[in-house]
């Protein structure tokens, strides 16, 4: 597989219970499911230039450990239950019959398609994320066009549009943001217009869909993800900016990302919305930076400063630097990031906490940021705990990435953001994908619990879910795939998923 493993084509659909080497904790009862690019070509088909645009596939892990008092022996009887399955979408169809005309990075347009897919028909390769929106299981990509899978037997059973009278768009944050206080899940849509606007919504915990505010921009910034606290959505416009009216051009135009223009001399401006009001409350600007991923975000003094952690990379060459021609030649220096820690003075006191705390009332003006770095060493795909959302977190797990990066991460990290230390995993395999923590049910200590991530092992051409203990980061269980699963983005762990629902 030399220097371009994990960037293959998966094309097998596999189920199967796989015995665990090591113990699984007896309170390790739900399911991870990844999402992430399966395909880069078909048979008689169509390829794509980007790993963007890999064909979507969703892959999940039940856990089922066999002791039930919970014992550490040998893990007698404990498996984990797999099964793979491309999304049977339109994009899915065009790409298997030699049909596919383009993607995110993939291929050029013309007048008609774009209208298309921003009108009638949004872009249904849903490759980035899987989440729970009410009682549905979506698939989630950057078009406002979710795609719904059975859970137990991840088949595609529909999509899942913007319904209701909330305002949506023609582009959309992947990554949800939940608020594990209220079950809220909130999102960030961008509709493009003479005058575009960001449009904040949240589904309730029933799948219900209301308007939270909205947020003029004269040229919409490409944004991945957002930063959520008990009161405000933080949106970072990066200066990687688009002006709509390009779309509107009669011709061939190239790919949808060559459309965004890096305007390092904007700055990046930093929106802060409170999520009870909808108004803006401060937006500041910070020095020209972009990124994929908000981490976390939490307030101290009582909502007067918010605080989240990104993970930045200087400009946007990251996104080239993701062509397949460049990571499988081992060309992958830009997409080094590190993670940054920024905060916001929003100058008062803003009332009570969600969460406890004090606080009074008081205008917000002249907010003022700090960038300071967590850690200088290189990281990607980043995520904290998920008991830790919207509050003030210490840990952050990443894969590791050597800076200039010549190929794939080599280890996980833990950060440590109190002391500024990390420690790093790097057994099991080769490389190594995102590392997903699961807290303890009932752990006192926010590293109690444990850390999954998937790695590729070459020589045996497979790869392994590994379990990796949460607070010494060493190695708890493995698992054996039946083949080797090409480079993912993002999981999510949901503990209702269990064995006993179709494994």
């Amino acid at each position: 597989m030399g220097s371009h493993a994990g960037f293959h084509s998966l094309r097998e659909e596999a189920a199967a219970s796989l015995p665990v080497r090591g113990d699984l904790p007896a309170w390790l009862r739900g399911s991870l499911i990844r999402n992430g690019p399966g395909a880069f070509s078909f048979p008689n088909g169509s390829e794509v230039d980007h790993w963007f645009d890999g064909l979507a596939m969703l892959y999940r892990f039940t856990f089922d450990p066999g002791d039930e008092a919970g014992s550490v022996t040998d893990g007698d009887g404990d498996a984990v239950h797999y099964r793979n399955r491309f999304l049977r979408t339109e994009a899915y169809e065009a790409a298997t019959s030699g049909a596919f005309e383009g993607g995110f990075a993939t291929g050029e347009t013309t007048l008609r398609s774009r209208l298309a897919t921003f009108l009638t028909d949004p872009y249904d390769n849903a490759n980035i994320v899987a989440e729970r929106v009410g009682d549905a299981y979506v698939a989630l990509t950057e078009s406002p066009r979710g795609v719904r899978f059975d859970p137990d037997t991840l088949e595609t059973t529909g999509y899942a549009d913007r319904d209701g009278d909330a305002p949506s768009g023609q582009l959309s944050c992947a990554h949800f943001k939940r608020d594990p206080a209220t079950g809220a899940l909130v999102t960030v849509d961008t509709e493009f217009g003479r005058t575009s606007r960001y449009h904040v919504t949240a589904w309730t915990a029933g799948g219900d869909r209301r308007h939270v505010g909205s947020v003029e921009t004269d040229r919409p910034a490409y944004m991945h993800s957002f930063a959520l606290t008990p009161r405000y959505v933080v949106l970072t416009e990066f200066p990687l900016r688009l002006d709509p009216r390009r779309f509107l051009k009669p011709g061939r135009q190239p790919p949808f990302i060559e459309q965004f223009e890096w305007e390092p001399e904007r700055g990046t401006r930093i929106v802060v919305l409170d999520r009870t009001t909808g108004d803006v409350v401060a937006e500041p600007t910070a020095a020209p930076v972009f990124g994929f991923h908000h981490v976390n975000a939490f307030e101290r003094d009582g909502g007067t400063e918010v605080v989240f952690d990104l993970e930045t990379v200087p400009d946007a060459t990251a996104i080239d630097s993701l062509y397949l021609e460049n990571v499988r030649a081992g060309e992958m220096g830009a997409i080094v990031g590190r993670v940054d820690r920024f905060t916001l003075d929003l100058g008062a006191a803003t009332g009570a906490d969600r969460y406890g705390g004090g606080g009074g009332d008081g205008d917000r003006d002249d907010a003022a940021v700090s960038r300071e770095t967590l850690y200088d060493g290189g990281t990607a795909l980043p995520t904290s705990s998920p008991a830790r959302w919207c509050r003030e977190h210490r840990y952050v797990y990443a894969m590791g990435m050597e800076a200039p990066v010549t190929e794939w991460a080599r280890r996980v990290v833990k950060l440590d953001a109190e002391s500024g230390t990390a420690e790093s995993f790097d057994a099991g395999g080769d490389y190594f994908g995102e590392p997903i923590f699961v807290p303890a049910p009932d752990g006192e200590r926010e590293d109690e619990g444990v850390v999954l991530t998937v790695a590729l092992d070459v020589d045996a051409d497979r790869s392994r879910l590994l379990v990796l203990d949460g607070e010494t980061f060493t190695e708890r269980a493995r698992a054996t795939l039946p083949h080797a699963v090409p480079f993912d983005f993002h999981g999510r762990y949901f503990p209702e998923l269990r064995a006993a629902s179709g494994g």
